[in-house]
């Protein structure tokens, strides 16, 4: 039986058309093994001749995903710890950034921290109003150093600072969209939905080489990345473990 409190991840392929599913009760947040198990879905698709295509969305039509878990970042009680566990989420970037299919976003709803590097990290993402977007990591204590790459690359340095360093700004829909994180907006998800639809079947008719071709060019000048992600993962492991982080992830997880 699934632990509730692992998450959920379902995959389903129809059509050369896989889609990924995750979730978790607390906001589609990921705790380290939903980490783990998105980027062994992602790398093991990325070998399967019979998908062209990745739609990745979460569950529920609330927060499309939460970022790092707080009951997880609140059990880290070493360096080490740390450093594994936001090592998740730079192995979820890499994997993405070396998957040979485009990995198309579905986003219902807010996201926050890793959830935007997440958004970042997907080759064309589609929207809805709902949609609002912050980077709370400095307001924690720690920063967004394994995201912040994931975002310099999708939307350029200013876009970088004007989310780090106001954490405790929400920046809406049409303002990520104009920064180049998302590609469309829609009023709901039904209009989202049926845009999906007819985009990624129009991709489908493509030649499945030329897709792949065009995912490698899309994604030159990164292969600093593996070193880069990993050692910035170990900049967040170490300074989770401090007082500030700790009282202010607790203030949060009670609220």
């Amino acid at each position: 039986m699934t632990n509730r409190l692992q998450g959920s991840l379902c995959t389903k392929i129809d059509k050369r058309l896989a889609i990924i599913t995750f979730g978790h009760p607390n906001a589609n947040a990921f705790p380290l093994e939903l980490l783990e198990r998105l980027t062994q879905e992602i790398d093991k698709l990325s070998e399967n001749n019979d998908v062209s295509i990745i739609l990745l969305r979460s569950e529920g039509n609330k927060a499309f995903c939460a970022g790092a878990s707080f009951d997880e970042l609140l059990a880290i009680n070493n360096e080490e710890e740390g450093k594994r566990f936001f090592e998740g989420f730079a192995h979820l970037f890499l994997a993405m950034y070396r998957c040979k299919k485009l990995i198309i976003g579905r986003v219902q709803g807010k996201a926050v921290g890793g959830g935007v590097g997440l958004i970042a990290a997907l080759d064309y993402v589609f929207a809805t109003e709902a949609l609002n977007i912050k980077l709370s990591e400095l307001s924690l204590g720690i920063g967004p150093f394994v995201i912040a790459p994931v975002i310099l690359r999708k939307a350029g340095q200013a876009t970088l600072n004007e989310l780090f360093m106001a954490p405790d700004q929400w920046k809406n829909a049409y303002w990520a969209q104009q920064k180049g994180l998302i590609a469309r907006v829609f009023e709901n998800t039904n209009d989202m939905d049926e845009a999906i639809e007819h985009f990624i079947a129009t991709l489908l008719k493509s030649n499945p080489i030329a897709l792949q071709e065009m995912k490698r060019i899309t994604w030159q000048h990164t292969e600093h990345w593996p070193q880069e992600l990993i050692a910035n993962a170990a900049i967040s492991g170490k300074l989770v473990l401090s007082e500030q982080t700790r009282l202010m992830l607790e203030k949060l997880k009670n609220k």
